[in-house]
């Protein structure tokens, strides 16, 4: 490690707990608003089905660098399963600011649910329509979680532009295979 990483990792030990999962928040904040404000930029010039595509193509990617970098820092084996994706699940970016929960429903099945989400609450707010991520969601979920195993498979259970119930707006499925 160089010197300027190990004089800031010693600046972010003199902070405390509260302080740093605060910054955590904001960096997660500050994430999810740049890749909105990509997105804004993309359907400005291209329109919205062409912005859709190309946010897929980029979750595509960043889902499995997401994964492999959260299974690097917790200890979370490739092929750890259901369990392995439910801990990781819990350390995603959106999981710092987002309202998230797992519905065990079998040993080889759980639900995930997003059931406040910055994005489509902030939209609601504006009384603006879901926005319609169900095709980005596919490819988002589908990759972090064959990341984790690559026998979990991942179902869409909703996610907008799917009528969803008021609890949440999306929910996925996974089973192990």
């Amino acid at each position: 490690m160089d010197k300027y990483h190990i004089t800031r990792r010693k600046q972010l030990a003199e902070f405390s707990k509260d302080q740093l999962i605060d910054m955590l928040e904001d960096a997660s904040k500050n994430w999810l608003a740049h890749d909105g404000l990509w997105f804004l930029a993309c359907e400005g010039r291209l329109g919205m089905p062409e912005a859709i595509e190309l946010d897929r193509q980029a979750w595509e990617r960043f889902t499995v660098i997401e994964a492999k970098r959260i299974m690097a820092r917790h200890n979370i084996l490739p092929g750890s399963g259901l369990d392995g994706l439910k801990k990781a699940l819990g350390f995603r970016m959106y999981a710092h600011i987002n309202i998230q929960e797992i519905v065990d429903e079998t040993e080889k099945s759980f639900t995930f649910r997003m059931n406040d989400c910055r994005v489509q609450s902030a939209r609601k707010r504006d009384g603006r329509p879901d926005f319609p991520c169900k095709v980005v969601g596919l490819v988002e979920y589908t990759k972090f979680a064959e990341t984790i195993d690559p026998r979990i498979r991942t179902e869409c259970v909703c996610c907008p532009p799917d009528p969803h119930p008021g609890q949440y707006y999306c929910s996925w499925k996974f089973s192990l295979e």
